[in-house]
């Protein structure tokens, strides 16, 4: 690890070795872990609620559809059609070990700030001041954009692509069964990428910071970005209607737009 350089307290200054560095890591691991373990003994405890959460977007009444409901309603449109999914389970111990997954994703998902207060803690030192400040500031930025696409993906995202492709049927004599392995899997996955295509502004800065990127190679390849943006839009919400396209589609097209500004800056 390089040697921190202040040079505004030189004297304050003592490089530690390779051992106190990896006595130091084994503290942090150990406080995090302690913490996650701490948040998912919580989690599990509180079951009702925690699937409550989790199993909310399946249902007819989940919030983004009132929220359709109201604007049809506005508009004199049609509302949605109502439905019903339930979900199964097909193994003997497969719902006690989502209970138990379930309870270490939402331990990590609220421990995660004190995560990354712990890491950039044991990294900062290493660090020069300017480096540290860009730093803080690209993990903060990035922590939030990562939360922000996780919950477009809960709120909009799988409740609409879980209602269509639960819906779905080649005939009516072919009923969907959905198990519930393969509901927390999807909404799990999607959940991730969404949080990663979240972090297009933190990926382009660096590249910018790096010279690979540029603010008018980003601007003169706009109209292939966003085709690129549409396509990856209907692959994630296989809907009929162009509304859902573009509420998916537009989050991007505007982090697209902020990457420029950001890579330009």
């Amino acid at each position: 690890m390089r040697e921190k350089h202040e040079p505004q307290h030189p004297e304050s200054f003592s490089p530690m070795t390779f051992w106190e560095h990896l006595e130091v890591l084994r503290h942090t691991l150990i406080r995090i872990g302690l913490v996650t373990i701490l948040f998912s003994i919580l989690a599990f405890c509180c079951k009702d609620e925690v699937f409550s959460i989790i199993l909310a977007p399946k249902n007819d009444n989940f919030l983004i559809y009132d929220v359709f409901d109201k604007v049809a309603d506005l508009l004199s449109l049609p509302r949605q059609e109502h439905f019903s999914i339930s979900l199964i389970n097909t193994g003997l111990a497969d719902q006690f070990k989502t209970h138990v997954s379930a309870s270490l994703y939402t331990g990590l998902l609220l421990a995660s700030p004190y995560i990354i207060y712990q890491l950039f803690s044991f990294i900062s030192p290493a660090l020069y001041a300017n480096e540290r400040k860009y730093s803080f500031y690209a993990v903060s930025i990035g922590y939030m954009l990562f939360l922000s696409g996780v919950l477009l993906c809960y709120f909009l995202i799988f409740p609409l692509t879980f209602r269509f492709l639960g819906t779905y049927q080649v005939s009516p004599e072919i009923k969907n069964m959905i198990s519930l392995q393969s509901y927390m899997d999807t909404l799990l996955v999607m959940s991730f990428l969404m949080g990663l295509m979240f972090e297009l502004p933190i990926l382009c800065w660096l590249l910018g910071r790096l010279g690979i990127l540029s603010a008018h190679f980003m601007k003169h390849y706009r109209k292939h970005a966003i085709i690129v943006i549409l396509i990856l839009a209907a692959i994630i919400t296989p809907t009929s209607d162009v509304f859902t396209l573009c509420l998916v589609a537009l989050p991007i097209c505007l982090l697209y737009e902020i990457s420029i500004w950001v890579v330009r800056k």
